[in-house]
């Protein structure tokens, strides 16, 4: 067998067998398994959050700083708010941010990744400028400025981050690009008078996706942070309950209710640590492919 049917078989167009591959070792790994559940377990939080906690998270009563219990599974706040629908509702909020922030930046990096590297020349340059200018911009103080100046909302915060968060997954799908244009499955089909839009879609994309998605997990997990640091200043979407809001109300109630910290605060490092650990196995599980796809070359 040659190596370019060797190449073809394991990451050739259209890719499909080698993301398949990695989704495969990511669920072999203990921390893909506890990175799914618990970034499974989120997103169903999200979905159903109507459903599991009904009502208005904002709604006030007399039951002020009750402790957990089977009436309120979290406790109440200082304002009697119960903290299970207030934690179901910030995890939907922040979910919300984090899917559009993240497929926003996605498709940006992706498009500007992959165009630059594949074209190269003054395309190339010019991106390149283009990333390093976005690059320097501090996003969290870009965000600061943003929410502080204009309306406190979510889309706000989502154009805010999502045309900022961009750069790195850029740079990556560059350099793998540029890699990819130059293999045998891709001088074969620009040979037969395949057109640049087509192998971009059919050869590179596919092949860059694993690398790629290890970089979009790490940047989900900053956007939640950045997303509850940002509530916790108090520059959030005052109609949506946030995590970042609960965690900046508990902190003058620290020693007499500990419950209204630690339940946002564990929420919010649930779905930082469920992200990471799918980065990770996905990190783990892209490693041993890519020096076979090496060898293989």
């Amino acid at each position: 067998m040659s190596v370019d049917s060797e190449v073809l078989e394991t990451e050739g167009p259209p890719g499909t067998r080698r993301s398949r591959s990695v989704l495969r070792r990511v669920a072999a790994r203990p921390a893909g398994v506890a990175g799914l559940v618990l970034t499974g377990s989120v997103a169903l939080v999200a979905l159903l959050a109507d459903r599991i906690a009904p009502g208005d998270p904002f709604q006030v009563t007399p039951t002020a700083l009750r402790p957990p219990s089977s009436v309120h599974l979290l406790g109440t706040d200082n304002m009697g708010r119960d903290l299970f629908r207030a934690v179901v509702h910030g995890v939907r909020t922040s979910t919300t941010v984090v899917v559009w922030v993240t497929g926003l930046s996605a498709m940006i990096g992706l498009a500007a990744g992959a165009v630059a590297g594949y074209l190269g020349g003054a395309v190339d340059r010019l991106l390149l400028r283009a990333t390093e200018l976005v690059q320097s911009i501090p996003r969290f103080f870009l965000a600061l400025l943003v929410l502080s100046v204009f309306d406190r909302s979510l889309r706000n915060l989502v154009l805010v981050l999502g045309f900022t968060s961009w750069t790195l997954l850029a740079r990556v799908v560059r350099a793998e690009t540029l890699s990819i244009r130059t293999r045998g499955f891709v001088e074969s089909s620009r040979s037969s008078g395949a057109t640049g839009s087509r192998i971009l879609l059919r050869h590179v994309l596919p092949n860059v996706f694993p690398t790629a998605a290890v970089v979009v997990a790490l940047g989900a997990s900053r956007v939640v942070l950045l997303e509850a640091g940002l509530a916790f200043l108090g520059l959030s979407d005052q109609n949506q309950m946030s995590l970042g809001l609960l965690v900046n109300n508990a902190q003058n109630y620290l020693d007499q209710a500990w419950w209204m910290s630690v339940f946002p605060g564990s929420a919010i490092a649930f779905m930082v640590l469920g992200i990471n650990f799918v980065a990770d196995a996905l990190t783990d599980a892209l490693n041993p492919l890519l020096e076979r796809t090496e060898a293989a070359t």
